[in-house]
């Protein structure tokens, strides 16, 4: 173990737990006390505070002796015929007997050129021989009772009053077990619409948030080789791929989002269905385990949670409800702006507002009318004023029809609160033209 001004020592500290009501039991078989030896026994064991690590608090007491026995000295489990050994050979540290240890502390003084006079005075030594003479005391019991932080310092290897032994247990009597973890979505209430997922990432660096698509076109590529290998290729869910969900669709697909933290990273992802998310969509996105970027090492994904979006809240302002909502990543124009409509920017302005009134009617009936846009010249992330051109704005899918290249950060005002997440236009679906509420309107 690490000495008292040694703290960059790395020690693999390797032990046994055992049950709280499980004894562990210690026998000399032919050992013999009279009545004295007894008593200090006893009172040895009563003051016996842990064993072995000091962490072990063990309650430790005299008992009958046990007819069987799990783990045997070795030389005696040794067919006498065969010469084999049944079990698994494990070899422990020991003290040595008084009169190994005497001979051994004689031949190392003597080979150090140590000396000692018959009338006990020490011997002028060099610091190396007092390093030395330190750790192998006279005494026997002072002998077992050497720092190891002293043993190192004088070069030690192993300590100098001890031996090895070695004992037959059974076969993988202490084989490492880790439970496995089976990761099952949250409970949910009979009448709650499962519509969200949380997860968050590890792994450094982070991802800047300025590649918000690349995030999300990442994660859904994870989901989607998750769902082939769980499902079969032919049973994506198709609320997670989005594939067949015919003319009528109202984005009631899987939006898969970048969660903004206050630095200017993505820490976190939400997935978001607002038509819900089956239990084999649950199923596979239980089963996430990571998300690859580029040439780099992947993110670890771990799930938050499932539930309707209101039940994040506390924990993210893309679930949040406001009459007024700000872009955190460009929104792009899903449809080609006629000539008049870029003739100024009162008309350009105009133009864009009648797409954002076209997509917001397509996402449902019944929800509050957008009622004004308004421009913003930058977005603060991580105390950085970044405009549009400083975001990824592109898919990496090839083939699709872009409108717009550019885009533009706006604020949206409704004629009534709206509840998150709410992401338009181009790539909406993968974290472009994503909004927070201004929860101050």
């Amino acid at each position: 173990m690490p000495g008292k001004d040694d703290r960059r020592t790395l020690v693999f500290d390797a032990f046994a737990r055992v049950a709280d009501d499980d004894p562990v039991v210690i026998v000399w078989p032919r050992l013999a006390l009279d009545a004295p030896q007894t008593e200090l026994l006893d009172a040895l064991l009563e003051n016996l505070g842990f064993l072995g690590r000091a962490e072990s608090w063990v309650d430790a007491r005299r008992a009958p002796a046990p007819v069987n026995f799990n783990c045997v000295p070795a030389a005696e489990s040794v067919d006498p015929e065969t010469g084999g050994v049944t079990g698994e050979i494990v070899r422990l540290m020991a003290p040595s007997t008084p009169e190994i240890y005497r001979a051994f502390r004689s031949g190392k003084l003597e080979a150090a050129g140590i000396k000692v006079d018959s009338a006990r005075r020490p011997p002028k030594l060099k610091p190396d021989q007092k390093k030395l003479l330190t750790t192998l005391p006279e005494d026997w019991l002072n002998a077992i009772s050497v720092e190891t932080s002293e043993l190192l310092a004088a070069g030690w290897s192993a300590p100098p009053c001890a031996r090895t032994v070695s004992y037959r247990r059974p076969l993988h009597a202490l084989k490492t077990t880790a439970p496995k973890v089976v990761r099952k979505p949250a409970i949910v209430r009979p009448n709650t619409t499962v519509t969200t997922a949380r997860f968050v990432l590890y792994g450094k660096p982070f991802p800047r948030f300025e590649d918000a698509v690349r995030t999300g076109e990442a994660l859904r590529a994870a989901a989607m080789g998750r769902a082939k290998r769980l499902l079969g290729p032919d049973a994506l869910p198709t609320l997670l791929s989005g594939h067949d969900l015919g003319e009528h669709n109202r984005h009631a697909h899987a939006f898969w989002l970048p969660d903004p933290n206050g630095r200017g990273e993505i820490e976190h992802v939400l997935v978001h269905a607002p038509g819900g998310l089956s239990l084999e969509a649950m199923r596979v996105l239980t089963a996430l385990q990571q998300i690859k970027r580029g040439e780099g090492e992947p993110l670890r994904l771990m799930l938050e949670g499932f539930g309707a979006a209101s039940l994040f809240d506390r924990v993210t302002p893309l679930t949040g409800e406001s009459a007024v909502w700000r872009n955190v990543t460009p929104y792009l124009h899903p449809w080609h702006l006629k000539k008049p409509a870029m003739r100024t920017p009162q008309a350009t302005a105009a133009a864009i507002l009648g797409q954002l009134r076209r997509e917001w009617c397509a996402r449902g009936s019944g929800l509050p009318d957008i009622v004004e846009i308004r421009g913003l010249p930058s977005i603060q992330h991580g105390g950085r004023a970044l405009r549009p051109l400083q975001f990824h704005r592109f898919r990496r899918k090839s083939g699709l029809v872009q409108p717009d290249t550019l885009g533009r950060l706006i604020e949206l005002r409704f004629a009534q609160p709206v509840r998150g997440p709410i992401a338009l236009g181009f790539a909406c679906h993968f974290g472009l033209g994503l909004f927070v509420p201004v929860i101050d309107a």
